[in-house]
């Protein structure tokens, strides 16, 4: 497959469009079947089923980063029509990974007992069906980790139509299949079990699709060793950033739960999993660019550069106006949903939280950029020095300012941290800053402000019409590029108006 079809616009769009359905469609079926499952089996039941999902959620932690590795290798050898030279790659990554599943496995199979005894507070009449239903989920760990490195050859391939055809159906299963079993026995052990039958469907498909893409899987079984050094180099500045993210993600909620109040740990929290919600557009699109990324940044600089630009333009134009509503709009809002304890308590939380979204919704480009270019060496240090700093930081602002100040200290942390990435990206693309996008972020950022601290309603709802009025125009005229104005008039002009004077019938 050639470079300029796995990077072409219309199909990234297309395919960003289709990763969008792809992480969204679940989210809504869990919305309308978890108040359904909890009725069904109790808190503590579902505690345990809740646990269940994270590990299957957070599977992708235990390949040590070589799914990641063998997105961006694929990718690469594809940019550089070295199509003969996959397969042996394909075929080395999910043996390594087999591998690691099967280490993973029996490792677990040990430490489960006293996890479930001793760390988890499992209620001791649920300990034996939990541990049943844990052993069955480990027991899949050879064949699960090894279909996350396949799923991430669809991606180099740019077919996200296929892992998507897995991935939605797969999402939805995970949560509607529970509500079937309930009926006839509320136990953990079948409860897991057909979470378990559905990834193991899963590995089976992703399996298919990639013999079908790549004929010469099916034809022989290749090992190489040169392979293993690569995947393992790149993988292990990934399994870095996978350990250290989701420490200094969830380390806030811990230190405001020890420093202040578990109550507080609520009015923080909930703004928190509400407004993160909106990183699932700058997920399905990264997801799609990141092998654009890796198979034209050593090919052409130049068009890796351009494609750096849209991830950016296209970000900003969803999530601005989003961000913007949800700052100006946080107290009345928080009102309507959880009460007026909770919007008195979280408004400043939910407002800074929400530049933070937008601005780490930006660095996600940069961040692909990097990593697709061969360097997660440099994410991965980024974070460790990071972790330090802002574990300090976040100590000393919830001990001033409570769940306000570690608000506070993550977006600080996320400011910083895409700032750094931003330059790093464009010292790889040997390029300059788009003033256009400096000039759209601190315009954007001065609304943020003036939107939070406006107070009564009336002054809030004038300021939203007169800036979204005014972001359409300037979105045309200052954003979208000549050929993006061009394919919009070409769209609109293909649906025109209705006549206004339709003729008489008999005329």
């Amino acid at each position: 497959m050639a470079q300029d079809e796995l990077t072409r616009g219309t199909r990234l769009a297309k395919n960003s469009l289709i990763n969008f359905f792809g992480y969204g469609a679940p989210l809504i079926v869990a919305a309308v079947s978890i108040p359904i499952m909890i009725r069904g089996i109790g808190t503590d039941r579902f505690g345990v089923l809740s646990l269940a999902w994270v590990l299957i959620g957070y599977l992708s932690l235990f390949d040590l980063g070589l799914s990641r590795a063998l997105t961006k290798l694929v990718a690469e050898k594809l940019g550089e029509g070295k199509d003969d030279e996959i397969p042996a790659l394909i075929w080395t990554a999910v043996f390594l990974m087999f591998g690691l599943g099967m280490m993973v496995a029996i490792v677990s199979w040990f430490c489960l007992p006293m996890m479930v005894q001793k760390f988890l507070n499992i209620p001791p009449a649920l300990q034996q069906e939990s541990l049943n239903g844990f052993y069955l989920l480990i027991l899949t760990l050879p064949l699960v980790i090894p279909s996350i490195g396949l799923r991430g050859v669809l991606d180099a391939y740019q077919r996200f139509d296929l892992s998507n055809a897995v991935r939605i159906p797969l999402g939805i299963y995970t949560f509607l299949s529970p509500l079937a079993v309930i009926p006839f026995s509320p136990s953990l052990f079948p409860l897991i079990g057909v979470l378990v039958v559905g990834r193991l469907a899963g590995c089976f498909a992703h399996l298919i699709f990639c013999f079908r893409i790549v004929p010469a899987l099916s034809e022989r079984f290749i090992l190489k060793k040169d392979v293993i050094a690569m995947l393992f180099r790149f993988g292990s500045w990934m399994t870095v950033t996978n350990i250290i993210s989701p420490l200094m993600v969830y380390s806030d909620r811990f230190l405001i739960g020890s420093l202040v109040s578990m109550s507080a740990v609520a009015y923080y929290a909930t703004p928190n999993e509400a407004v993160t919600k909106l990183w699932l557009f700058p997920i399905a699109l990264t997801g799609v660019f990141f092998p654009a990324f890796s198979a034209s940044f050593a090919q052409d600089r130049r068009h890796t550069a351009f494609l750096f630009d849209k991830g950016l333009s296209y970000i900003f134009v969803v999530l601005y106006p989003v961000s913007l509503i949800i700052i100006t709009l946080a107290k009345e809002g928080l009102n309507i949903w959880l009460g007026s304890e909770f919007a008195q308590q979280s408004t400043l939380v939910l407002q800074w939280m929400t530049v933070g979204v937008f601005v780490h919704s930006l660095g996600q480009v940069p961040y692909s950029l990097i990593q697709g270019s061969g360097r997660p060496d440099l994410t991965g240090k980024l974070h460790i020095a990071e972790i330090p700093f802002y574990l300090a930081g976040l100590w000393w602002l919830v001990s001033l300012n409570g769940i306000v100040g570690a608000a506070m200290a993550w977006l600080i942390r996320i400011v910083l941290d895409a700032l750094i990435m931003f330059v790093m990206a464009i010292r790889l693309l040997a390029a300059r800053a788009n003033p256009r996008h400096i000039l759209a972020l601190s315009v954007a950022i001065l609304t943020f402000l003036i939107g939070a601290m406006l107070t009564t309603l009336s002054l809030k709802i004038i300021f939203l019409s007169v800036i979204l009025s005014a972001y359409i125009p300037i979105l045309w005229c200052f954003i979208l590029s000549d050929d993006e104005r061009k394919k919009a008039l070409r769209i609109i002009r293909r649906y025109p108006s209705p006549d206004p004077s339709p003729k008489r019938r008999g005329e």
